[in-house]
């Protein structure tokens, strides 16, 4: 079964279609989690009696078995009911998986025949596509990958997001906003919140009371790491890295979006090598909002053999986290000591 997009789903929802089967996964955990309640609200929207329709099941703490049995039970003065199972991991490191293979006969025997009364919505913290049981819940449920959101995307976001708290401001504001926060939606909408309280009783978010509130240590701490990195300064990335990581990203997810910076920074490069300007540059690659400078900077001073090592070197470590018994902070760590040594 084909792997949904964001917009997919929204669709679908709008048209009110509600799949007996949703597998929601991705680096984007706010916009997943916000998914998997929009499903449910809409599943419960003619419910009387939700409390004993909708079903939370962690599986941290509760077995797959007792999940699906709530949901094979029938609705109470109601069409749905709804069984959201959160925490599921499928790992490459075995030992952490919230799910398994032992759980294959009882998953696949209700993905075969899914309660018709009953909406599940698994809610994915990790998963390893190469897995067997991934591969079962991938191809028999309405999967959603929740990637992480674009520059332009982000700035979509802010923008509604101002506008729902009867707020106001303006797109120098909003692209300083996205630039400072990163692309953790989370902590953009929390940003945002907080600078809507700060701008009362005018209700304007200026530029200035952005830069006065905000901290500059977007999730990637903007630039800095592949800025580091670049420098080859080890002790320098080694300490943004851990920042990083202590913060509470993923290391996979990290790896994505140091190689969406790297990626960017080489075409930008072989775009420099054509004579092409800075408007077709943005064009293209979209230049961070408040770091272009720096990123033009970083492009033009670095060769383009050492993007395309840098670049393969990332794959390398990918491959390794979803294969390797070492843990996925080790791998990055060491990453990172090659990296700034290239």
């Amino acid at each position: 079964m084909k792997v949904l997009s964001r917009q997919d789903l929204r669709n679908a929802l709008k048209k009110k279609q509600i799949e007996p089967v949703y597998v929601l996964f991705g680096a984007e955990t706010y916009l997943r989690n916000l998914a998997a309640e929009t499903i449910a609200d809409l599943a419960l929207k003619d419910s009387q009696l939700r409390e004993f329709n909708e079903t939370l099941v962690n599986l941290q703490k509760n077995g797959l078995k007792n999940a699906l049995s709530a949901a094979e039970q029938l609705p109470m003065m109601g069409s749905k009911r709804v069984v959201t199972i959160s925490d599921v991991v499928v790992s490459s490191v075995r030992g952490r998986d919230t799910i398994s293979e032992d759980d294959e006969d009882l998953l696949s025997r209700y993905l075969k025949d899914p309660a018709k009364s009953s909406v599940v919505i698994f809610v994915v913290n990790e998963l390893d596509k190469r897995r067997k049981i991934s591969k079962l819940l991938l191809n028999n449920a309405a999967s959603v990958d929740f990637k992480p959101l674009r520059e332009n995307e982000l700035l979509y976001w802010a923008k509604n997001k101002v506008r729902e708290l009867e707020a106001d401001s303006d797109e120098r504001s909003l692209r300083y906003l996205v630039g400072l926060a990163g692309n953790n939606v989370r902590k953009l909408t929390n940003e945002i919140e907080k600078l809507a309280t700060a701008a009362m009783p005018e209700n304007f978010i200026s530029y200035e009371l952005v830069g006065s509130l905000v901290p500059d240590s977007g999730y990637l701490d903007n630039f800095e790491l592949t800025n580091q990195l670049l420098a080859k300064n080890k002790i320098g990335a080694l300490r943004v890295l851990k920042k990083v990581l202590d913060d509470g990203a993923e290391p996979l997810m990290l790896l994505g979006l140091l190689s969406y910076n790297f990626r960017r920074l080489f075409i930008a490069k072989e775009m420099m090598m054509k004579g092409l300007g800075e408007g077709e540059l943005n064009r293209v690659v979209r230049l961070p909002f408040n770091q272009k400078k720096e990123f033009l900077a970083s492009a033009r001073r670095t060769k383009g053999e050492t993007f395309a090592r840098i670049l393969k070197r990332i794959a390398k470590t990918d491959q390794e986290i979803k294969t390797s018994i070492a843990t996925p902070r080790l791998q990055i760590e060491i990453l990172v000591c090659e990296l700034a040594g290239v």
